[in-house]
């Protein structure tokens, strides 16, 4: 394996690595440190920049791949129609040239499926981080939402006694009006009744 397919092996098992760190059912608040740490980083942005770069290279390697796995399959076709035409077996594939054209096959479709999921496995990776990000921020935003819901129920609650003791104080003062208007009134017709004789005598 040439050094660049090397390299692209070595990267396909980082993938994998990481995305095994990704769906390990950690805690809760470790989880959100881990991805707080990852979203925040300078380093791992300029990382994240330059995987980006790497797979544009990728992506010409895999497409080179099948152009060269598209092309062995071609030569053995045409191999095949030359062996097939020909009655008297001249141009017929001799046993090592057809190993070697086999062994070319095998590598071009190696590199291909290499490259292929190299890049695959970085889009699911790029999908499941952003996954998993939203459901932080809504975990989150769901136990921001109970503790002010539970707040808002005590709260509820609260007011709800001191409307109830409101109304009580409410009937109070109109029961003390009441008997500050009969009180009044009997004041006032004693007042009438004792000036009403002054008047006559």
């Amino acid at each position: 394996m040439t050094l660049y397919y090397s390299l692209v092996f070595a990267l396909l098992m980082f993938e994998m690595g990481i995305f095994m760190v990704l769906i390990l059912p950690l805690p809760l608040t470790w989880r959100r440190q881990m991805f707080t740490f990852i979203s925040t980083n300078p380093l791992i942005a300029k990382l994240q920049y330059g995987l980006k770069i790497t797979f544009i290279f990728i992506l010409i390697l895999f497409i080179d791949s099948v152009n060269r796995v598209y092309r062995v399959q071609r030569e053995l076709s045409d191999a095949a129609k030359a062996a097939t035409g020909n009655r008297g077996g001249a141009a017929a594939i001799l046993g090592h040239e057809r190993t070697e054209v086999q062994a070319r096959k095998f590598y071009s479709q190696r590199n291909m499926y290499l490259c292929g999921f190299t890049l695959f496995l970085s889009l699911i990776l790029n999908r499941t981080y952003v996954l998993i990000t939203d459901i932080l921020r809504l975990e989150e935003e769901v136990k921001v939402g109970r503790t002010n819901g539970n707040k808002s129920i005590a709260d509820y609650e609260a007011l709800k006694e001191e409307l109830r003791k409101k109304d009580l104080d409410l009937q109070a003062l109109k029961e003390q009006s009441k008997g500050l208007g009969r009180a009044y009134d009997e004041l006032s017709d004693q007042v009438k009744s004792e000036r009403a004789p002054k008047k006559d005598a």
